[in-house]
């Protein structure tokens, strides 16, 4: 009996992890089908060979939310925003798109101007402004029906606080539209600031009806395999049920990637070690991680495509460095690498799938980093094929190929390092204190440069690290979450104040698991920082908490008052536990050779390069590397 499966569709392959009942792990990659992701999952649970109705869970992470929002392919939405406040969008935080380019400009809002609609009425906590009256009802109705969209959002000002006019606008526009979807945003994200909420409210519309036809479609393939229905990772790093997800679409965001650093700090506690930068390098992308206290670092939401979504997410900063990324020459003669990728289809040429440009994965096997001749997912390599596309990019940059194909590994490298320094030193995290652990087919090969590039010295790659993401999808609990608006300072909340907000977040949701944190800041502060609560606590244990999480963040605190802008609950299942245990003889390569039967406890030295069942582990001139009992391969710096 197979507990669960996970499974993770990437640009390039799509990866399935599965527990057995005595916690053993099985691992299947395929190749991934960008115009219909459900075809990778059918592909990759068929060659999991597993007898129907013997998979007890299916955990699903998938890039349809990501993708719709890089590609601009989403709903129709009509927003229905606050007379006075419908340029929001447009207006945005007033941030440059990039500091030194004056000419560069933020991408386009998901809503076209003439599809806002201005409604007269005004709330402000605590109090009536301006009424929201019938006849002001039946215009703004009229006028969305006019416009005919598929999906409406309702974001009025301060509905975080009264959501009156937002419900009873909703009822009406129902009413007269029954076939569109209609979104409120205090019902998205209860919390201040317009921009954030009515952005994230319009992303959940404009991803919500592709994300359902999609999760149905899915539904039905895994049903006529005798499976039962997938759940689905959100970007918070839990999982909700399709019918859940359906509805929630805005936190599918991070769906796939949340899935890596979940399973990265599961292995992490099993090692020993309790905090980690990770990265992940697929095909198309690179995701960088955090991992602080043996558990992946949450953020209270970020930029997704432009997008800004503020919903809880798990720390994932990611670039566009993976082994499909394409090496190219600028207008100004420069060597480049990405954002452009081959992606599955075609591929690199060393995939024999009529690629012919040269990728990262083409520079690895010139240089001789990968030398097994299959690739997981039964692809067959031609180094030939990679060799020839290198040859072509360096005769136009007048260059040695192998030259040039070290200058492509190194442009990659520095992308995906300066993703790991955004996630740590931002923080306040120096890199140099934290395990790097690498995974994902590429992540291996790339370890020992990064961790140079960063100033670790110790490398940790997992078990299963071809196809971690998936794995961790597969141990993800159940979660899900509720929220509310507070906005008060610390000094007039008590004990009793925080026990009933926490009651009533509880009884919201379910799960065996509970834990709190309340969004917290010095008054005037424009962000917050999220600090563990219980419904024990009064504000001022709050208030203590909250400044010694910021002067470890940002290195001081101030002499101002405290105030508590929301509190979230999240309920959880417990996590599915997994057995790790070495698989597979380890066999690498020194000076060209293999050694089939070395014990699995040798020490090895680079360069070497070592062939895992997923995956290639490149150790660096200067560095060593040693199987671990767990499983995995420890890579450390020589003194």
């Amino acid at each position: 009996m197979t507990r669960a499966a996970g499974i993770d569709v990437g640009g390039t392959f799509t990866d399935l992890a599965a527990i057995d009942a005595d916690g053993a792990v099985v691992a299947r990659k395929v190749l991934s089908t960008p115009g219909d992701q459900s075809e990778g999952v059918a592909s990759a649970l068929d060659a999991l060979g597993a007898p129907a109705r013997t998979v007890a869970r299916i955990a699903h992470g998938t890039t349809v939310v990501t993708n719709l929002l890089l590609e601009r392919r989403g709903a129709r939405v009509v927003l229905c925003a606050t007379a006075g406040a419908t340029d929001v969008l447009e207006l945005r935080r007033q941030e440059r798109a990039s500091l030194y380019d004056l000419s560069a400009a933020h991408p386009a809002p998901l809503v076209v101007p003439t599809d806002v609609v201005g409604v007269r009425e005004r709330l402000e906590p605590g109090e009536v402004r301006v009424e929201l009256t019938d006849g002001e009802v039946a215009r703004v109705v009229a006028e969305v029906v006019a416009r005919a969209p598929a999906v409406v959002v309702v974001a009025l000002l301060h509905a975080y606080a009264n959501g009156a006019h937002e419900r009873r606008l909703a009822q009406a526009l129902r009413a007269a539209l029954p076939l569109a979807d209609v979104v409120c945003a205090h019902e998205v994200l209860p919390e201040i600031r317009e921009y954030e909420r009515t952005a994230t409210a319009v992303a959940e519309g404009y991803a919500r009806p592709a994300v359902a036809t999609y999760l149905a479609r899915l539904g039905r393939t895994v049903s006529e395999r005798g499976h039962p229905a997938p759940s689905v990772m959100t970007s918070g790093g839990g999982m909700r049920t399709a019918a859940e997800a359906a509805r929630a679409a805005a936190s599918l965001a991070l769906s796939g990637p949340a899935g890596g650093v979940v399973g990265a700090a599961a292995v992490l506690r099993v090692a020993g070690f309790d905090r980690a930068l990770t990265i992940d390098i697929g095909g198309t992308s690179a995701d960088a991680g955090l991992i602080l206290d043996g558990e992946p670092l949450v953020e209270s939401g970020g930029d997704v495509a432009g997008v800004p979504i503020a919903l809880p997410r798990v720390l994932v900063d990611t670039v566009s460095a993976g082994g499909g990324s394409l090496g190219w020459i600028d207008d100004g003669g420069a060597l480049r690498v990405g954002p452009r990728s081959a992606g599955a289809v075609p591929g690199p040429a060393a995939f024999g799938r009529g690629g012919t440009q040269p990728t990262v994965t083409d520079a690895n096997l010139v240089l001789g980093r990968i030398v097994a001749h299959r690739m997981s997912g039964g692809v067959k390599l031609d180094v030939e094929a990679s060799r020839r596309v290198v040859s072509a990019l360096a005769a136009q940059l007048g260059a040695d190929v192998t030259r040039t194909a070290q200058a492509m590994v190194n442009i990659a490298d520095a992308e995906m390092a300066r993703a790991l320094r955004r996630v740590s030193v931002d923080r306040g995290v120096d890199p140099r204190s934290c395990v790097l652990m690498a995974f994902g087919g590429g992540g291996p090969l790339h370890a020992c440069a990064l961790a140079d590039l960063i100033g670790a010295t110790r490398v940790l790659v997992p078990p299963h690290a071809g196809v971690l993401s998936a794995l961790g999808l597969a141990m993800a609990p159940e979660r899900r979450e509720s929220a509310v608006s507070v906005m008060r300072r610390t000094d007039a909340l008590d004990g009793a104040h925080v026990r009933a907000v926490a009651d009533a977040l509880a009884g919201q949701v379910e799960g065996a698991v509970r834990a709190w944190t309340a969004r917290t800041r010095y008054v005037g502060q424009g962000y917050e920082l999220d600090i563990p609560c219980a419904p024990g606590d009064d504000g001022a244990a709050i208030a203590a908490r909250f400044a010694g999480r910021h002067h470890a963040r940002y290195g001081f605190v101030l002499d101002r008052e405290v105030e508590v802008v929301a509190m979230r609950h999240t309920a959880s299942s417990l996590a599915e536990s997994v057995r790790f245990a070495r698989h597979g003889t380890p066999t690498w390569t020194d000076a060209g050779l293999v050694d089939d039967g070395s014990p699995c406890d040798a020490i090895v030295a680079g360069e070497a390069v070592i062939t895992l069942p997923d995956a290639t582990l490149f150790v660096a001139r200067g560095w060593t590397a040693r199987a671990l009992p767990v499983g995995g391969w420890l890579v450390e710096r020589v003194p």
